[in-house]
């Protein structure tokens, strides 16, 4: 069994990350008009950006598109041994092909290149090697080389393929901010995930209406108003006109105030009781902004009403949980 040496073992974890910081650093200098070209390309392409890549390259690869495709740019990753044996066909010649390869030389990739001139594809390559096959054969060529490897053997793509991600991500980045991409567009390629239940969800989609509204007229008495908050189960009640126009709104809050401080609710109508001007809400309004709300005012309930200022429903903290918005 091989010598554990905890010494020596943080020594080559310091010295990865040294040389991994050198390779992507390194590309600073290397960054110019071609990638100024690329990214050009890739905006103005009617079709889609297909990367390519064997390997390590094209795991690489697959997130560049991956990022490219949540960023607002069309990608998707082709295998080049999958397209030798078919998938070519999901090449157009309006399309752009990224291929990535660090030696440039990988036979997989090199035997497509003609074909893929002939289909008319133009062709960006990310490469170590400027003077390769693929280099020669491409449109623009990103050169995304490396002194060394952070594998002590030099073999093991590390460094290499550490660059490949970064200049990957700052072509996503450049593009990104070239086509005015807000995190609204982003959300709608995230829908399942946080952000996209924050910038994705309103209002209308949480809140309650009709009949699950707890809703008194001003000359309701005590007893009606405190029947209606048991029965609709949120801990309020809102105080509304015959028009449909809030008035009001009486919480468990409201109670236990009054209460403590020693007032005679018996006789009181719901207009002498109530909170007047409750918080408000349009239905189109992001869910998360009604959170931002019931945190800023300390309070569970906001109050959803139209244009003309007429309730249209309510959305309770427990709703906004439920939707996972909060």
């Amino acid at each position: 069994m091989p010598t554990f040496d905890a010494e020596q073992i943080l020594r080559l974890a310091r010295e990865t990350f040294d040389i991994e910081a050198a390779a992507v650093l390194g590309l600073k200098s290397r960054v110019g008009e071609p990638f100024v070209q690329a990214v050009q390309a890739m905006l103005s392409v009617r079709g889609r950006v297909v990367v390519m890549g064997m390997g390590k390259s094209g795991h690489v690869g697959r997130k560049i598109a991956a990022t490219l495709a949540s960023t607002g740019t069309p990608a998707m990753f082709v295998h080049p041994a999958e397209a030798s044996h078919g998938d070519l066909g999901m090449i157009k010649s309006i399309d752009i092909v990224l291929a990535l390869s660090n030696s440039g030389e990988v036979d997989e990739v090199t035997t497509l290149l003609p074909v893929i001139k002939r289909l008319g594809a133009r062709l960006i390559a990310m490469t170590g090697r400027p003077q390769s096959t693929l280099a020669t054969h491409a449109d623009i060529v990103l050169d995304s080389g490396v002194e060394r490897e952070a594998c002590p053997l030099q073999l093991a793509p590390t460094a290499s393929t550490t660059a490949q991600l970064a200049l990957g991500d700052a072509l996503a980045v450049a593009l990104l901010d070239a086509r005015g991409f807000r995190p609204e567009d982003f959300a709608r390629s995230h829908p399942g995930g946080a952000l996209g239940r924050k910038l994705l969800t309103h209002v209308s989609d949480v809140m309650r209406t009709g009949a699950e509204i707890p809703r008194v007229p001003p000359d309701a008495s005590f007893s009606d108003l405190m029947r209606e908050m048991s029965a609709k189960g949120l801990g309020a009640s809102t105080v509304v006109d015959s028009a449909g126009q809030v008035l009001g709104i009486f919480t468990d809050g409201d109670l236990r105030r009054r209460i403590e401080a020693g007032a005679d609710l018996r006789s009181a109508t719901a207009r002498e009781v109530m909170h007047p001007n409750p918080r408000r809400i349009a239905p189109d309004a992001l869910a998360v902004d009604a959170a931002e709300m019931m945190e800023a005012h300390a309070i569970t309930s906001v109050l959803v009403v139209d244009a003309a200022g007429a309730l249209t429903g309510i959305v309770h903290i427990g709703d906004l949980m439920r939707a996972k918005v909060i």
